[in-house]
């Protein structure tokens, strides 16, 4: 089975994988080289936003290659056998930097170790069954059982938002000043770029793909990755110096 795109789909398709791969490349170096502009106890964090966009530029390479070596002039192999495009290749990447992502948020507030270990050993469990539940939806071609697992793994995800909105918010009151309101867009960039999600799930859910769903979809899945992942990681940055700058570092660092 395979999906026959036109010029500016395939086109679009490629350009936008290059751009993911590119944009998760250059956000690992960025971070990398920005440890020492934070107190050696924020740096966790940042070692963390260096790891995600570090496997997400891998699985983006990989991804990358999965589109050139599946298409054959402007048709695109979806069957899901040997040589079709691979899209377990995203699942794979989310299962490991989701859970990164909101171990993250915790390690640059510094928290008390008993909060900290709380909250990790609830949000980890959570995004963990939240990813393992979509993928079953997301190879099928089966509308009701899409339908089903997306059902379940909302789950998970609401019960992520009742931990970071209920349980973590507890926790801000200590903060220094401008953090709190600055976790609080953290929380809900994380809400809109995780509702893309869903949305290129929808997407897919219509049985065989089409060349307009096949394109929706890695499409609306890259641009979440872009700002889940790179723009998620430049807040944690500004967390981290925020932070930084209110215990006594120097602010040209």
């Amino acid at each position: 089975m395979s999906v026959t795109l036109d010029s500016n789909q395939w086109n679009l398709v490629y350009n936008i994988f290059s751009f993911g791969l590119i944009s998760m490349l250059a956000c690992t170096v960025y971070t990398l080289v920005s440890q020492s502009r934070v107190l050696p106890k924020y740096r966790n964090a940042l070692v963390m936003s260096s790891m995600v966009t570090f496997i997400a530029g891998y699985h983006y390479f990989r991804i990358f290659n999965s589109f050139g070596e599946a298409s054959e002039g402007m048709a695109v192999n979806v069957s899901g056998e040997q040589g079709a495009f691979n899209e377990a290749y995203r699942y794979v990447d989310w299962l490991l930097t989701v859970p990164l992502l909101l171990v993250e948020v915790i390690a640059v507030l510094a928290l008390a170790k008993e909060v900290s270990k709380s909250l990790i050993m609830r949000l980890v469990p959570a995004s963990a069954a939240m990813i393992a539940l979509g993928y079953p939806g997301e190879i099928s071609s089966d509308k009701n059982t899409a339908i089903l697992y997306g059902v379940l793994s909302t789950i998970p995800f609401l019960y992520i938002l009742y931990v970071l909105f209920v349980e973590l918010g507890k926790s801000l009151e200590r903060q220094p000043a401008g953090v709190a309101e600055t976790i609080g867009r953290l929380r809900l960039l994380l809400i809109a770029t995780w509702g893309v999600y869903p949305v290129s799930y929808i997407l897919g859910m219509n049985g065989d793909p089409t060349a307009s769903s096949f394109v929706g979809v890695q499409v609306g899945y890259t641009i979440a990755d872009i700002l889940a992942k790179c723009v998620f990681g430049l807040t944690i940055l500004k967390i981290a110096r925020m932070k930084s700058h209110a215990e006594g570092m120097a602010a040209d660092h």
